[in-house]
């Protein structure tokens, strides 16, 4: 059998000449050739002679711009590989959609903005809660807080059967603050937990 050997496709030049230069906008990655397309007549009755005619000029643009880039732009060696720095853009494109109004100031912006009022954070909003006795927002927890209802009483109402049930030396108010103090704990439990196992994920 007679062998059949490949011919490697012939390499094409690295330099274009045009009769006018392209101008570039290399932040943008834009090469624009301000020549005519010259189309031979022959390819105009040929679609694939055309394709390939048009391909070379679009070719010999990709060929121009790169090296534009790799003349003119800051070349540097990092861990990720070889990076080309790209200049600000100067060709100014248009937008898709129109630039969109200022939304009219309410009376309540207007207001906040004299008083210093800034919105609430997403915790802050968490700490809300509504009081139906008192038909008011309060705090869950933190400074006059729900959960802190009736420490700062004169009397507290006690049952005998409590004070019954209640170990020696303890009162009302102390066990209200050992509860809170379990519950700092515990909370203090769990986020050291949940870090162990983020940390672990990782």
């Amino acid at each position: 059998m007679a062998a059949t050997t490949t011919q490697k496709p012939a390499k094409l030049p690295v330099t274009v000449d045009k009769p006018t230069p392209y101008t570039f906008d290399l932040g943008l990655l834009l090469a624009n050739d301000p020549n005519p397309v010259a189309i031979p007549p022959s390819t105009l009755t040929d679609r694939s002679a055309l394709e390939t005619h048009l391909a070379s000029v679009a070719r010999d643009g990709a060929q121009v711009l790169i090296n534009q880039l790799l003349t003119t732009c800051a070349i540097s060696s990092t861990p990720a590989g070889v990076l080309l720095t790209l200049p600000p853009p100067q060709t100014a494109l248009p937008r898709e959609k129109p630039v969109p109004a200022p939304k009219a100031e309410t009376k309540w912006s207007a207001f906040a903005k004299r008083r210093g009022i800034k919105p609430k954070t997403r915790e802050q909003r968490r700490n809300q809660q509504y009081n139906e006795e008192t038909g008011e927002f309060e705090r869950r927890w933190g400074y006059k807080g729900a959960n802190k209802a009736g420490q700062d009483d004169a009397i507290i109402e006690v049952s005998a059967a409590d004070e019954a049930r209640r170990k020696e030396g303890t009162s009302v108010r102390g066990d209200k603050r050992r509860e809170i103090r379990e519950r700092v704990k515990r909370n203090e439990r769990r986020m050291r937990k949940n870090q162990r196992n983020a940390e672990g994920r990782k």
